[in-house]
């Protein structure tokens, strides 16, 4: 440890003054007194006396006597070639004299909006989960490149110039907005300039910059239902007047949809989530007309389009705007892991500016480094490869997770298995609520999501969404066997 802690020992009674002889009793007083406080915590290593002399502006034998008196005492404890550590403290009584207010003054209140996002804090505890099977929307992590990624990320810091360790372009760099420009003429029929493009952290950072600069409180938008939870809570904090749409096979379904000046529907047409169904040709010229007609924009969620659209591919809706009303978002997190933090959004010419605006302000860039090497990712072919090689994995795990869900689960579970995602949904034939098993799995470390959050309205669903691809064939069974003895037990 080689921190200057001269701060510190001062707010614990260290001062130099020259009708003090002893310095190193005052040093000695307020090592101990740093020590009993905790504000120097138990095994924290001391700054050696060289140094800590240098800092204090006195002599190096002046802190070795106060450190003498430190071991003596066993604050502190000696390791040889090592230094000097923090002796545990737990049987010596702390007596210092620290004077308390009599009065604790408040503080300002929280905003709605505030405490909006402080109570609509959906799977609080999902992230603490060690385990990832079966959590939807995870891609097979354990096929990732690690070491092309890792080349990738070296070679961008063998030739990092001083220059690019300063701000970077908030909207992105231009290398990496131009293959993900690229990428998407071929993927998905998007002719779209770079300068259209914005990197962002993924779907959601996506969407919150969109409905921050569209939304006023109580201002009406159109979702599907059912939906993404978190989506739909983002709304709900933001304070708009959310209404539902329900979902048919072709897609999300606009009759009877009645409101004044929607500022925008929100739709995931590629892959509805979490029904999985892909939203018809006819019914997105319906959408696109709908949108004309009330004057409002469309949120295009393509979340995962290369996996829905891989083999019976179809245009997106963005591609089919003729009148700049569609917000097309995308994301790397889904196809590569949800780690790397790497989406972008295309928006029409009018929204760039305030959008980029309320990025700048707050997030201000992604990473260059991460931006370098996803570039990099798509410009030598490895992103085309790792894709093919994606699709073919969850093809077989989904295979396998099937087989063995309806071996071992199907006297529980009917598994519904057309979803074209990286999840498939388990309707629930027994009485019990899919709430209530979902918190079962979760307290044994298996994660999935019940049915019945995905709605806005009251609902009768019942039934656990799954990611099948995240873990390999063992972990699947193991797993798959895990939840047929929780099941058991219920």
């Amino acid at each position: 440890m080689h921190f200057n802690i001269k701060g510190l020992l001062e707010r614990n009674g260290f001062f130099l003054d020259a009708n003090q002889p002893q310095i190193y009793v005052n040093l000695y007083t307020a090592f101990r007194k740093a020590i009993l406080n905790r504000s120097l915590e138990n095994g924290t290593k001391l700054p050696p006396s060289r140094v800590l002399a240098t800092d204090l502006g006195i002599s190096r034998s002046t802190v070795l006597k106060a450190i003498d008196l430190l071991l003596v005492e066993n604050y502190i404890t000696s390791k040889r070639g090592s230094g000097y550590y923090v002796r545990a403290t737990e049987d010596k009584k702390i007596r210092l004299n620290i004077s308390a207010l009599d009065h604790k003054g408040g503080h300002p209140k929280l905003s709605k909006q505030g405490i909006a996002f402080s109570e609509n804090n959906l799977w609080a505890g999902q992230d603490s989960i060690k385990e990832v099977a079966f959590r939807p929307g995870l891609p097979p992590l354990d096929i990732f490149p690690v070491q092309i990624w890792k080349k990738l990320i070296d070679d961008y810091w063998k030739r990092i110039t001083p220059s690019e360790l300063s701000y970077s372009d908030t909207k992105g760099l231009n290398c990496l907005r131009e293959n993900i420009s690229q990428y998407l003429k071929v993927y998905r029929n998007i002719n779209c300039s770079p300068d259209r493009i914005i990197v962002t952290t993924g779907s959601l950072h996506s969407l919150f910059l969109v409905s921050s600069i569209l939304l006023e409180k109580n201002d009406n938008i159109v979702v599907e239902n059912p939906m993404y939870p978190m989506a739909h809570s983002l709304f709900k904090n933001l304070g708009a007047v959310i209404q539902p749409a329900p979902v048919d096979d072709e897609g999300i379904n606009l009759k009877g949809i009645n409101c004044t000046n929607p500022k925008f529907v929100y739709t995931t047409p590629s892959c509805q989530y979490p029904t999985g169904v892909k939203m018809s040709m006819s019914r997105r010229f319906q959408l696109l007309n709908w949108a004309t007609v009330n004057e409002t924009y469309i949120i295009e969620d393509d979340y995962n389009h290369e996996f829905s659209n891989w083999e019976k591919p179809l245009g997106s809706l963005f591609g089919m705007d003729l009148q700049e009303r569609v917000v097309y978002l995308g994301t790397f997190n889904k196809l590569i892991h949800p780690s790397l933090r790497l989406g972008y959004i295309i928006l029409p010419e009018q929204l760039i500016g305030p959008v980029s605006g309320l990025y700048q302000q707050s997030s201000r860039f992604v990473p260059r480094q991460d931006q370098k090497a996803m570039s990099a990712f798509i410009q030598k072919d490895y992103l085309n490869k790792h894709l093919r090689k994606v699709i073919d994995t969850a093809q077989h795990r989904k295979e396998y997770f099937v087989e063995q869900f309806n071996a071992i689960l199907g006297d529980w579970f009917q598994l519904e298995t057309s979803c074209l995602g990286l999840h498939l949904i388990a309707h629930i034939k027994k009485k019990q609520s899919d709430l209530y098993i979902e918190q079962k799995l979760m307290d044994q470390n298996i994660r999935v999501h019940a049915l019945s959050r995905y709605y806005i309205l009251p609902n009768d669903a019942n039934g656990l969404v799954m990611g099948f691809c995240s873990v390999n064939q063992k972990q699947i069974k193991e797993t798959i066997r895990k939840i047929g003895e929780i099941m058991g037990q219920l």
